[in-house]
């Protein structure tokens, strides 16, 4: 047995402190933005330094809100303390309600009244907070005149009158309350007789997890050649640690190679009342079970990044409350999100989660059963595997992100729209597109967020992943880009064939498959064109043999392309041509856009002004293409063409404040009406519409183009008919499609690639507004593209 103390910490029960540098870090300050004429939602809870679950919990909530949401609302806190729980804080909270204090109450409720700026209040409810002054509690509540939301991290079953009638008084005053589990609500309505509507579930939120070298981890923290059993939190008798102990043995004769980690230091509270009485026996009964070698107590509060990094290498994780009214928690929401094969007791929560194959559940404080469960588990790594798989994407809409969507809109409803949500831009990160690629090219596929090697490689990725490297290199003109897209250029070069066309598909062998003969590769030859002219575009400033090689390929390609007809790669390759801006293929611009507009002329009609007599996929594509066109020739039936054409597109797709790409399970048929089709969304769509609205906004100024822009951004961050994220922070990594009831969790090239494309044409745009305010120097319509954006991207 050993044992690590220390004081750090941060997680369900653990305090956020500073101490040592893990191999991953997560940043979790707050935005230090102003928000002085913010509407304000005051959350009345206890918070850090305050060691408690529902402290970290609030935490967390309301530095997602921040992280989540810019000019919308501010988060306050109004801390909760006592006489023997008080606290320097690192943000000096708004409030601090002393519950021991007899005229606390009162006064917190009348400033609360009286402060304007303070539009809903959020009361984090836990019914220790409040046992010695239930009745100032409840004049509190009753008192305050703003909306007041109650978030329920208990909901009892079984309630004696006086209970039962507590919870219809806070109910009452109510404009909403939260809890974190289906069952949950089941009870306050069935048994408590709260109105469903009143009810809303929000469910307990987790932290996204970048993956890691499992191996280095493991060494880092001394478990190599161990197989992991965990379990965290703040200690107390109600987590029955002693439990996995008496089954330790058991499953120690089996897999004498496993490690037990209690991590966590005992509850404060607790040692308020009888120091470390319950830890003592723990360790004395470790002595007597001759388990030394088998157990770790890691004393400590451990920081998030830490704590996230335990429970990555963890191969089975166990949760083991007595409690068989514990309505939630925390530690379980952690393991599960982190990819941890639970063995769990059956409280509400866990049994709502673990059905299905999701994970197994023993019955309380039956240590014999535990250890037929872990060695089972220990057995099996492919049924470890599977039920890790199953339970991450059980809770993958709980992400921190997704809870504070949730939480901001109820708070706008409740409100009556006091407020607008206005999404965050996040940071530009590069991460999961560095590890998507190997020294060959960049990989087809993910598995969540692990490169699946195994799905090969596609011009296709190579192609859009050179477009977004140049638009990097472009804007930040960081010497790293060079590699990337020296690697991205040699794929191109590597699919081109002898007689001047190209294949896509390319196995992890490197060799060309049969895919490739059996499909029109067209797109994929106007896609290559789009990302060479691009690189082309870029020459005064990218080394000239990057410009060369791609001008080099771009010449052999070009003397065949005037037999592809495919509406969308004519469409790739003017803007591969635009961009190119060489006088000796204007013709071939002219050819393209000629086809195109006879297309237009031939299908559109009075109330269907379209190219085909369908929109499908890439639809935003087009339009662009002509305007591209009309910008290197000046036909003013390809700007009127780019223009109605577009306007019709955006018709279609844009409905009100949100976006609504056409859906992959049905097309628009023209004659037909518009089907309703919910899910089969996908990044590209929203990418390439985002993408041309910028083209139209930097051609026309309209400020409307760049509006639409940035409304089909927030459908990556949650604007979606989910409300749930697209795009993954935590990773950098951009999830594959919205579907109707579920986002499909890989997180593959084309994904990822649409999504920072969209995010880098956002900080173009936002350049050129820059250099607009800047001067108002009118630029000529005639200047050469790379020119143009130069002007346009200048800081």
């Amino acid at each position: 047995m050993t044992t690590e103390s220390a004081s750090y910490g941060s997680g369900p029960g653990f305090v956020l402190r500073n101490t040592t540098t893990p191999l991953l870090s997560v940043d979790r300050k707050a935005p230090t933005e102003s928000r002085k004429n913010l509407p304000e939602v005051l959350f009345v809870t206890s918070f850090p330094p305050r060691q408690c679950g529902i402290a970290t919990y609030s935490q967390d909530l309301i530095d997602a809100l921040n992280n989540q949401f810019e000019n919308t609302f501010a988060c306050s806190i109004c801390a909760l303390e006592s006489d023997t729980e008080q606290h320097t804080y690192e943000q000096s909270p708004k409030f601090i309600l002393n519950t021991d204090q007899q005229n606390a109450f009162v006064k917190v409720a009348s400033k609360i009244n009286t402060d304007d700026n303070i539009k809903l209040v959020v009361i984090q409810h836990e019914f220790g907070f409040y046992a010695e002054k239930e009745k100032e509690f409840k004049y509190f509540f009753n008192r305050i005149s703003k909306p007041v939301v109650f978030v329920f991290h208990t909901v009892l079953p079984n309630p004696n009158d006086a209970l039962r009638a507590k919870v219809q008084a806070m109910a009452a005053a109510a404009a909403s309350i939260i809890v974190m589990t289906k069952s949950a609500a089941a009870i306050l309505e069935k048994e408590y007789g709260v109105a469903t509507c009143k009810i809303a579930i929000i469910p307990h939120g987790t932290h996204l997890v970048p993956p890691l070298d499992r191996e280095k981890v493991k060494a880092h923290y001394q478990l190599s050649d161990r197989k992991v059993l965990a379990t965290f939190g703040l200690l107390g008798p109600g987590k029955s640690i002693e439990t996995t102990l008496d089954a330790l043995p058991a499953v120690v004769k089996m897999h004498p190679e496993v490690l037990f980690l209690v991590l966590g230091k005992t509850h404060p509270s607790l040692v308020k009342q009888e120091g470390e009485q319950y830890r003592q026996m723990l360790e004395e009964k470790v002595r007597a079970l001759h388990i030394e070698g088998h157990v770790r107590f890691v004393n400590k509060y451990l920081q998030l990044p830490t704590l996230l990094e335990y429970l990555q290498v963890t191969d089975v994780y166990l949760f083991t409350s007595k409690d068989s009214n514990q309505a939630v928690s925390g530690t379980f929401s952690y393991a599960i999100s982190s990819g941890c094969p639970v063995i769990s007791t059956p409280i509400p929560h866990t049994k709502e989660v673990l059905g299905d194959d999701n994970g197994i559940i023993v019955d309380f404080e039956n240590p014999a059963q535990l250890a037929t469960a872990i060695v089972a588990l220990l057995d099996d790594e492919k049924w470890r595997a599977e039920i890790s798989s199953n339970s991450f994407h059980e809770m993958a809409s709980t992400a921190w992100q997704n809870s504070a969507i949730a939480h901001a809109l109820l708070f706008e409803a409740l409100t009556g729209n006091a407020f607008q949500l206005n999404y965050k831009v996040p940071a530009i990160h590069l991460d999961h597109l560095k590890r998507m690629t190997t020294d060959f090219g960049m990989i087809q596929f993910a598995k969540i967020s692990i490169p699946d090697r195994n799905s090969g490689y596609t011009l296709d990725d190579n192609a859009r992943a050179l477009i977004a490297m140049c638009q990097h290199y472009e804007l930040f003109q960081n010497e790293h880009d060079l590699e990337l897209i020296d690697t991205y250029l040699q794929f191109i070069a590597y699919c081109l064939q002898d007689e001047g066309s190209f294949l896509n598909y390319v196995n992890v062998e490197k060799k060309f498959t049969r895919q490739n003969f059996s499909e029109n590769l067209e797109d994929s030859h106007g896609r290559a064109i789009w990302a060479l002219g691009y690189v082309i575009s870029l020459k005064e400033i990218l080394p000239i043999h990057l410009s060369n090689e791609a001008e080099s390929i771009l010449q052999k390609v070009l003397p065949h392309v005037d037999k592809i007809h495919s509406t969308r790669a004519m469409a790739f390759m003017i803007k591969g041509l635009y961009y190119q801006n060489k006088d000796e293929n204007l013709f071939l611009i002219q050819l393209f856009a000629y086809r195109m507009v006879q297309m237009y002329k031939h299908e559109s009609t009075t109330d269907w002004h379209w190219f085909e007599n369908y929109l499908t996929y890439g639809n935003s594509l087009l339009p662009e293409a002509l305007l591209c066109a009309y910008l290197r020739i000046s036909n003013e039936d390809y700007k009127e063409t780019a223009i109605e054409s577009f306007e019709f597109l955006l018709s279609k797709i844009f409905v009100g404040n949100s976006i609504k790409v056409v859906s992959n399970k049905g097309w628009h048929i023209k004659g037909e009406s518009a089907k309703n089709v919910v899910g089969g969304e996908q990044p590209i769509d929203v990418a390439y519409t985002i993408m041309a609205l910028a083209q139209f906004y930097l051609v026309f100024k309209k400020d409307e183009y760049k509006q639409k822009a940035r409304i089909a951004f927030d459908w990556f961050l949650g604007n979606n008919h989910l409300n749930r994220i697209v795009y993954n922070p935590g990773t950098g990594g951009c999830y594959d499609g919205v579907e109707e009831d579920s986002i499909n969790l890989n997180q593959g090239a084309e994904s990822t690639l649409s999504y920072l494309m969209a995010r880098l044409t956002l900080e173009k745009v936002s350049a050129f507004d820059q250099d607009r305010n800047a001067s108002s120097e009118r630029v000529p319509k005639t200047e050469s593209p790379a020119s143009l954006r130069r002007r346009y991207l200048a800081h």
